[in-house]
């Protein structure tokens, strides 16, 4: 059973090979993925989406990821940002780190380093240092995969998890329907027309009725 942190992520790689393989990754993984093969569309992407992490190359054609990073931030864009690249020299890292990049992986790198590097991103992002997710009597262990409630393993299918995640990151917030089936489901795929409620009264279910609030003509939410 395959249980994850949901996020999504752009990835900005112009190396196909590579990319693919961060691609797969990613996907078995359940995260949300855009990818884009140069830096031009970088910032309107991201003006469209809601991004949890950006994964960004350098050395990328038409215009550099340095020059992305730095309008990125001009433009008041804090999505966390982690930088993949081959330049590996000090004043490569301190460049991009002063820019306002978040963290910094060289080439070639691991897979599970990558996966590793962009849930402590996440994490730290959400003001979570831990990797354990606690709301009342409920632990979700993203890097661990499990689910517990009031100390007893909860079976959840990919996306009873995601949605659940994504509430308990956000306590109190409200969430729009169309928000939430972005989180659960990638760009290009079929949606039924109950599904969000489907997946919502499966967790009261397997938890408590009253977890999830239903806040009429608006989404849904968890509270404070």
């Amino acid at each position: 059973m395959l249980i994850i942190d949901h996020m999504n992520i752009l990835l900005v790689e112009d190396d196909r090979s590579l990319g693919e393989g961060i691609r797969d990754a990613l996907k078995r993984e359940g995260y949300g993925l855009d990818w884009l093969k140069d830096g031009r569309n970088a910032i309107a992407a991201q003006k469209d989406n809601e991004y949890d992490v950006v994964l960004l190359d350098l050395g990328l054609p038409y215009k550099d990821g340095l020059a992305v990073l730095k309008e990125m931030r001009g433009n008041d864009i804090t999505t966390p940002v982690l930088i993949l690249t081959a330049r590996n020299t000090v004043s490569d890292r301190i460049k991009g780190l002063d820019e306002g990049a978040d963290d910094y992986l060289p080439k070639p790198f691991s897979v599970d380093e990558l996966l590793a590097r962009v849930r402590a991103l996440h994490r730290r992002a959400c003001g979570r240092a831990a990797p354990l997710l606690v709301y009342r009597d409920i632990q979700l262990d993203p890097s661990g995969h499990t689910a517990r409630y009031k100390d007893n393993p909860v079976e959840l299918s990919r996306r009873e998890f995601a949605l659940l995640n994504e509430f308990l990151e956000h306590p109190g917030r409200v969430f729009s329907r169309s928000h939430l089936e972005q989180c659960l489901y990638g760009w290009g795929e079929g949606i039924e027309s109950n599904a969000l409620e489907v997946h919502v009264h499966k967790l009261r279910k397997k938890f408590y009725p009253g977890l999830i609030q239903t806040v009429r003509g608006v989404g849904y939410s968890v509270k404070k």
